[in-house]
């Protein structure tokens, strides 16, 4: 049993320097309007860079959540797809590829409404493109953000 700390692994640190390069990015766009197109534009290209399956998930993710969840705003968090509501981040996709886990993960943080009792799921695994994850995605956004 070792006691070093082996600190941050390489993903993990690429992960870190993507977002700061992400909010350096977002102050110096000009105005409200042009932040927010420009993140929009962000996260489609982010997606558009990522593995067939990965991309196909995400791209599932960020058209429901577009239906379903119109006052989210698309935005880059740590080099992630995320959707925020009043500047706090609500939910999140994460690709496989990006820490090389078996699959993608839809994930939630504080500010959504997910609340069932004493204990409750904030992330979920995705593994394919099918009507029942898009229905599940939808009803998942819609309580999240009422």
């Amino acid at each position: 049993m070792t006691t070093t700390y082996e600190g941050f692994s390489a993903e993990e640190k690429a992960a870190m320097k993507e977002h700061a390069q992400d909010m350096k990015k977002a102050a110096r766009r000009s105005s409200a309007a042009d932040k927010a197109a420009a993140a929009e534009q962000d996260v489609i290209a982010k997606i558009a860079e990522m593995s067939d399956e990965d991309r196909a998930l995400a791209e599932l993710v960020h058209t429901v959540v577009k239906a379903n969840a119109p006052m989210l705003a698309p935005k880059l968090w740590y080099g992630q797809p995320a959707y925020a509501l009043d500047g706090k981040l609500v939910c999140f996709f994460q690709p496989a590829a990006k820490f090389k886990t078996r699959y993608a993960t839809l994930g939630f943080n504080d500010a959504a409404q997910l609340d069932d009792g004493a204990m409750w799921a904030t992330a979920f695994a995705l593994t394919g493109v099918t009507p029942d994850v898009e229905q599940r995605i939808a009803a998942l956004v819609k309580q999240a953000v009422s």
